[in-house]
């Protein structure tokens, strides 16, 4: 059962007139979350809250993009990895923008209200994929546009994400990914489709709209809307560090964090909720077959454990993981899980665990998660 609003305000995290919410920023300047809020005093309770309830965490650090026009859906369709010709009215999936070798450079979340496709993507990428979007209109019917100074990102996460919704007149069905078919399938095995496909609905009351995700929906929302659906939701707030806990654990990857120059889409595990394998041409299309034909992409995406004996302190991002004495792949994020302790999610050799050997994060020793 969903609790009652007396219940849901009892698990909010306790914040006196004195506890402020504490900024990225504040404690790390350099961080790609440096706007976002990193907790409300504590950072392990807002993550059992994630994992056990719900909560409503603020990620409107995220860049927006508004694609409008007649030829949208078709011409995002020609240009990244998943399909999106049909896509249905209030419906969403996932992106990826490729280099002619293959490698990742942008990663977008989408939705379509019917008249505009919304683009959601990490913090300061928005520029960029605008930039690409903007040089590839040519005389298509489309007007895309960064639009992030008047949007924002909310997200409720947890296993009470449905109750959450229909708090605010929604009901929305899972998500629906197709799976991955093995290497040298048969032609017609992947649906005409999108292969993640994310049910949506508007929001009228603020102006927005939901889109049903794995984990949890994300709410996009003109900013000035942000403190009504605040108070409409009443739902206790988690920051960002209890956000990323719980993204680690569930092995997601991030643009940015687990990929860099030369990232192939299979190595983090994007095929499935971001690339078509039998759609037409795109750039970076060949690339894309070779690998899952070949079934084994150079690099795969691990969870790891780390023993915390010689530090406390989380390995930056892009952290080598070296195995003897030598760099066999790196950390893209680190947290402090409120059950399983310091883990990160690293990107290593295909090799890495199967020919033994200690692996190291700086001073701290890491296994690779089996599961």
């Amino acid at each position: 059962m969903w609790p009652c609003s007396a219940c849901a305000a009892a698990a909010a995290p306790k914040r006196s007139s004195s506890v402020k919410p504490v900024t990225v920023a504040s404690i790390d300047p350099s961080s790609a979350d440096g706007a976002a809020v990193a907790h409300y005093g504590d950072p392990a309770r807002e993550q059992k809250i994630l994992d056990t309830g719900a909560g409503l965490v603020d990620r409107s650090h995220r860049d927006v993009l508004a694609v409008p026009g007649a030829d949208r859906l078709t011409w995002l369709h020609s240009l990244t990895t998943q399909h999106l010709t049909g896509l249905d009215p209030m419906s969403g999936s996932e992106l990826l923008v490729l280099s002619p070798h293959g490698h990742v450079e942008h990663h977008a979340m989408l939705v379509d209200d019917g008249t505009a496709t919304w683009l959601d993507l990490e913090p300061g990428a928005g520029a960029g994929l605008l930039t690409f979007l903007s040089r590839m209109i040519f005389m298509m019917r489309v007007e895309p546009a960064d639009v992030t100074a008047d949007r924002a990102v909310l997200s409720i996460v947890g296993p009470h994400t449905d109750e959450a919704l229909r708090a605010l007149g929604v009901t929305l069905a899972a998500p629906d990914v197709v799976p991955v078919p093995p290497a040298k399938f048969a032609t017609g095995v992947v649906p005409p489709r999108p292969t993640a496909r994310y049910a949506a609905a508007a929001l009228p009351a603020f102006d927005g709209l939901v889109r049903r995700v794995e984990g949890g929906a994300d709410l996009i929302v003109p900013r000035s809307a942000v403190p009504d659906l605040v108070a409409a939701a009443q739902l206790p707030p988690a920051g960002i560090w209890a956000y990323e806990a719980l993204r680690v654990a569930a092995r997601r990857p991030r643009f940015g964090f687990e990929t860099d120059h030369k990232t192939l889409p299979a190595e983090v595990g994007w095929t499935a909720h971001a690339v078509h394998l039998e759609k037409g041409c795109y750039r970076g299309q060949e690339t894309v077959s070779r690998v899952h034909h070949l079934g084994r992409p150079p690099r795969k995406l691990v969870l790891l454990h780390l023993d915390g004996i010689a530090t406390d302190e989380l390995p930056a991002p892009h952290t080598e993981v070296v195995r003897d004495g030598r760099a066999v792949g790196f950390v893209g994020t680190a947290a402090r899980h409120y059950e399983l302790g310091q883990i990160a999610l690293a990107v290593v050799r295909q090799n890495v665990n199967e020919d033994g050997g200690q692996l190291l994060v700086g001073p701290s020793t890491a296994a690779i998660d089996p599961l």
